[in-house]
C-alpha cells in the first residue's frame, strides 16, 4: 500500500543523523505497526529507500524515522537531508516487518550506530511486557549516536559504548554463557553482525535476530543456472537466464510485483511458493523460515531444480 505523508518536523538526531516526523495530511489514523517494522520512502531519484520505524510501539497519529547522511551511498539519504522540509510530502510504503520482536522472559539487544533505530521501540515493548533486558549501543563518538537522552531514563540497563572512548564492543563477554531463555537481538554494520554471529554460534546462543542494512557475503554459493517459473495466476511459464533475476524476468512479462532494494535486504519482493527447491540468497529468511521452502525475495534468489511455481 502507498500513502501520502507530510513532514510535521525534522529535528537533529545527532551528528548525520535526520530525525523526520512523519503524519497523514487529514490526520487519518496510519496503519498498526509492531517494533522491528520498516517503511519504505520513495526519494529524489524516485527509488524507495528502507527506514526503520523508531517511535512509541504501534504509534499511529505519527510516524518517526531517523536518516542517517551516506555520502558514499546512492543519493536517497543526502536528498532526505538536503531537499526535504517541513511541510513538505512524501511517498511511502509499507509498513513491513521481517525483524520482529519475539515474547520472551528475558532479551539482549545490541546495536551499531543508526542500528539503534529499529532497537529503540523494542526497548519500550520489552519494558511494557515486564521482560528483563540489556541494551549495548555503540557508535564511532557520542556525537554520532542517536536518541542518548531518550535512552538515559532507563539507566543502567542501557550502556553506551562510543569507539573513541572505549574501543570496539566487547560482545564475548556479551554472549558467552548467555541463558537460553534470553532472545538477542542485533542490528548494525556489517562488522558488527557478522562478529555477532560468529560468537552466537560459537557459544551456542540458542536464539539470535538480526537486520542487516546491506546484503549478506554468500558462501558456497553455486554458479547460477537457468530455470523457469510459473506463474499460478496463469499457468504462463518463463524462462530465468542465468544472468537475470526472476523479479526482472517477471516485471517484463507485465507482471506488477512491488520491489525496493534489488539486494535482497528489504522483503519487499518477497513471493509465496507453492512448488520447487528455491535457492535462497537473501539476508532477511532466517534458517527455520527457509526450511519452510514456501517463500522467497524473487530479487536475489533462484532455483534449485528445473521450475519453481510463484504465487503470482
Amino acid at each position: 500500500m502507498t500513502i501520502m505523508l507530510r513532514v510535521e518536523a525534522r529535528r537533529h538526531a545527532a551528528s548525520g543523523v535526520l530525525e523526520l516526523e512523519l503524519a497523514s495530511p487529514d490526520g487519518t489514523l496510519l496503519p498498526a505497526w509492531e517494533p522491528g517494522a520498516h517503511i519504505d520512502v520513495r526519494v529524489g531519484d524516485g527509488e524507495y529507500r528502507q527506514y526503520s520505524l523508531c517511535g512509541p510501539p504501534g504509534s499511529r497519529q505519527a510516524w518517526r524515522i531517523a536518516v542517517l547522511r551516506e555520502p558514499d551511498g546512492r543519493g536517497g539519504s543526502q536528498w532526505l537531508h538536503d531537499a526535504v522540509n517541513t511541510g513538505d510530502t512524501l511517498e511511502i510504503r509499507g509498513p513491513r516487518n521481517h525483524f520482529r520482536l519475539e515474547t520472551a522472559p528475558r532479551y539482549l539487544f545490541i546495536a551499531g550506530g543508526i542500528g539503534i533505530t529499529p532497537i529503540l521501540p523494542m526497548l519500550a515493548a520489552a519494558e511494557s511486557a515486564g521482560a528483563g533486558w540489556n541494551l549495548v549501543y555503540g557508535g564511532r563518538s557520542r556525537e554520532t549516536m542517536a536518541f542518548r537522552d531518550e535512552l538515559a531514563r532507563y539507566g543502567d540497563r542501557v550502556q553506551i559504548r562510543p569507539q573513541d572512548e572505549s574501543g570496539l564492543l566487547e560482545l564475548e563477554p556479551l554472549l558467552r554463557g548467555i541463558s537460553p531463555e534470553t532472545r538477542v537481538y542485533c542490528c548494525g554494520p556489517e562488522a558488527l553482525l557478522d562478529a555477532v554471529e560468529r560468537l552466537a554460534e560459537e557459544f551456542e546462543v540458542g536464539s539470535l535476530h538480526t537486520e542487516r542494512f546491506r546484503p549478506q557475503p554468500l558462501e558456497d554459493a553455486r554458479p547460477a543456472g537457468a530455470f523457469e517459473v510459473e506463474l499460478a495466476s496463469t499457468g504462463t511459464v518463463l524462462e530465468v537466464p542465468a544472468e537475470r533475476s526472476v523479479l526482472s524476468v517477471v516485471e517484463a512479462a507485465g507482471v506488477d510485483v512491488l520491489s525496493s532494494c534489488a539486494e535482497g535486504t528489504c522483503g519487499t519482493c518477497e513471493t509465496r511458493v507453492l512448488a520447487g527447491e528455491i535457492d535462497h540468497r537473501d539476508s532477511i529468511l532466517d534458517e527455520g523460515q527457509r526450511a519452510g521452502g514456501d517463500r522467497m525475495m524473487i530479487c536475489v534468489s533462484r532455483c534449485l531444480g528445473a521450475r519453481l511455481v510463484l504465487d503470482l
